[in-house]
């Protein structure tokens, strides 16, 4: 069995790109009317839906896009690590009752300056020297510290109830049977952003563990991996070193630790999708993926996922990838389709890394076309990959439905967002529609609740036109390929003008030039470099202050600190 492996640029051109992503996804009149009319219903009723308690109307009702909202954010977080009501409640009313919220030196205390605010500083919604609690004084002395008390507390329960389905598996499962009986599937995430030493790495692997027995013991019987519920698994939990230049140890700990997940999860026929995480770790999860397509224990399973970012350029390379994989093995995979949780941290890297390019793109309507681009290939991979498509822009599961038809895929939503988008889409065609719900502690939530605000809250995410009204419904329908196609006719590269690249970054001089440690072919220059260096070295002759010292002696040998055997 030819089994093979990935190879792929780390950071091609956007305009090669683009190009042939154009040529592969043409636009006929008839498609795109069907598409429109489409998409146009799922707005209307999205815009016509009484308001409720997701994330669009929190974003409505305390915008992202202003300091208030902001400082409220910050202080409904804070407020969640405290862990019971009647505490939280006398401490707004403590803090509102006498304003003071910083303390003498300046620094808010108790409440932290969370990334939120950091966010509302670097969109210079707010400016330098402004904080939550100089923010939130001036709301108390306009609107009163009662309506102020009561926008808390409602902030609060948007961010610990309508982000987070339960703080236990259990309770999460609780909470899903509502919708359940709706015919919706759950895809359960335990939150966590990556272990940071050996003990983290086995509490979340736990943690997983409970989660799948759980699971799988109140799933239905006798019914496909595709029908039941399932668990998306972060392998940067499982490991704290886990980088494509520790590969050797990856494959000998990693490995074996993910393995023991899935055979637990093919035990009771679930889901288990390998989450994505940034690019330089897409290389080594595609490896231990490979490891786990291929393993003797795992076959006859149809339950094995991996989640694909289109916003990154291999994205396309990827999905390819795994058909591959499934027709050498002959297994069926599945695929979950998201745009990209990790967009700002991609572009910083990518900068301070002086790397050639960036390995996603900097312009939207790229990562919604190169979204397109992903759902025709796995469409037409049907049935050796089951396609699961996250979105809530109502154009792209337009669009879908018409490549598609109606058979063989499911759509995902996330928890707390898109309920009127789905159950519009629900009610008029009836495809499944899967929830990805994040399950653990409040203390778990921030990092969470940060890559979903940075996903919605930009200007031009579609969660955050729907909501305005001061945009008109013709405009939410614009297909990406009309918006780039000018631009490259024109000679015009499709990337944002206001975004350095790497290299450019400084005004006066340029950056320098790095490697990527994530991508295959840098590690092995650096390694190869290194090796002309391994010696043995002996130091016989030194020159201190200007005289050359000849050393006669006992030989001193120096190793490596991070690898003793070097």
């Amino acid at each position: 069995m030819n089994i093979p492996h990935f190879h792929a640029e780390y950071a091609p051109s956007d305009m090669t790109l683009v190009r042939a992503m154009l040529a592969r996804n043409p636009v006929d009149a008839k498609f795109k009317e069907k598409v429109q009319s489409r998409a146009l219903s799922y707005v209307e009723a999205i815009r016509g839906a009484p308001k409720g308690a997701g994330l669009e109307d929190f974003m409505q009702e305390y915008s992202l896009t202003t300091k208030e909202g902001l400082a409220l954010m910050v202080l409904a977080e804070a407020l969640l690590r405290i862990p019971d009501e009647e505490t939280q409640d006398k401490l707004i009313a403590d803090k509102l009752g006498e304003g003071e919220w910083e303390a003498p030196d300046g620094d808010e205390g108790w409440l932290l300056m969370a990334a939120s605010w950091g966010i509302g500083l670097s969109a210079r919604i707010v400016r330098p020297g402004e904080t939550p609690g100089g923010v939130i004084k001036n709301l108390v002395r306009r609107v009163g510290s009662p309506a102020v008390r009561i926008g808390t507390r409602q902030a609060m329960n948007y961010l610990g109830r309508n982000f987070v389905l339960g703080q236990t598996i259990e309770d999460a499962m609780d909470r899903a049977k509502k919708q359940e009986k709706k015919g919706f599937r759950y895809s359960y995430d335990m939150l966590g952003e990556g272990a940071r030493n050996q003990h983290d790495a086995k509490a979340y692997f736990d943690a997983y563990s409970h989660a799948i027995d759980a699971i799988g013991a109140r799933a239905k019987s006798n019914q496909p991996p595709e029908d039941r519920p399932g668990i998306s698994v972060k392998l940067s939990a499982l490991h704290p070193r886990y980088y494509l230049k520790n590969r050797a140890e990856i494959m000998e700990t990693l490995v074996s630790r993910v393995l023991d997940l899935a055979k637990r999860a093919k035990a009771e026929d679930l889901n288990f999708t390998v989450d994505a995480e940034e690019a330089d770790r897409l290389e080594v999860s595609l490896e231990i993926f490979r490891e786990l397509a291929t393993a003797e224990e795992l076959s006859g399973w149809d339950g094995l996922g991996l989640a694909v970012q289109a916003y990154q350029k291999r994205a396309p390379g990827v999905i390819q990838y795994i058909d591959d994989l499934a027709q050498a093995t002959g297994r069926k995979f599945m695929v979950r389709l998201v745009k990209g949780a990790y967009w700002d941290t991609e572009i910083k890297r990518a900068q301070e890394r002086g790397i050639d390019d960036f390995p996603v793109f900097t312009r939207k309507p790229a990562t919604d076309l190169c979204y397109l681009d992903c759902a025709r290939i796995l469409l037409d991979a049907r049935p050796r990959i089951f396609p699961q498509f996250a979105t809530h822009n109502a154009l792209t599961m337009a669009a879908i439905i018409e490549m598609g038809g109606t058979d063989g895929y499911e759509f995902q939503r996330l928890h707390g967002m898109g309920e009127p988008l789905y159950d519009a889409q629900v009610h008029d065609d009836g495809i499944p529609v899967r929830i990805y719900a994040p399950v653990g502690g409040y203390k778990d939530l921030l990092a969470y609740l940060v890559r979903r605000m940075l996903e919605n809250a930009a200007n031009s995410s579609f969660v955050a036109q729907v909501l305005d009204d001061r945009i008109p419904n013709e405009d939410l329908l614009e297909f990406p390929q009309e918006e780039l196609r000018p631009g490259i006719e024109a000679g015009d590269p499709p990337v944002h003008p206001l975004i350095r690249t790497p290299d450019k970054i400084y005004p006066l001089r340029k950056n320098s030039k790095g490697l990527e440690l994530g991508h295959g072919p840098h590690l092995a220059e650096i390694r190869a470099e290194i090796q002309k260096f391994r010696g043995p070295w002996h130091t016989l002759n030194a020159l201190i202050d200007g005289v050359d010292h000849r050393f006669e002696g006992e030989k001193l040998p120096i190793v490596n600190p991070s690898r003793l055997d070097q």
